[in-house]
């Protein structure tokens, strides 16, 4: 029959490698800018995010502010459950649109 094996020893593994990424730029903007309305605030997170100085940042978060955005985020369950952000980025280009009211003649 089955006879129980001795238990075997662990093997030697090597060392786990940690790996540091910090975000974009506009990932740290798009995450600060979902927390808080406040610009000052959404300032001061995006650096700390990015380990920047805010007076470096400041420029690049008020453009983000002033254009809007043309990209939509949808979040996606992964496999292992946790959400990942998939970005839909459009042209730009808008069909032209006819006035309210208006008539088409034949």
């Amino acid at each position: 029959m089955n006879e129980a094996q001795p238990p075997r020893s662990p093997k030697k593994r090597p060392p786990l490698k940690v790996r540091r990424e910090p975000p974009t730029l506009e990932e740290a903007i798009y995450a600060a800018q979902g927390l808080t309305p406040d610009i000052e605030q959404q300032i001061e997170f995006a650096a700390d995010l990015m380990a920047m100085p805010a007076t470096e940042l400041r420029p690049h978060l008020l453009k983000a502010v002033a254009k809007p955005s043309m990209s939509n985020r949808v979040f996606v369950p992964a496999r292992s459950g946790m959400q990942r952000a998939v970005v839909i980025e459009t042209t730009g280009r808008s069909r032209p649109r006819k006035p309210a009211g208006s008539v088409i003649a034949p």
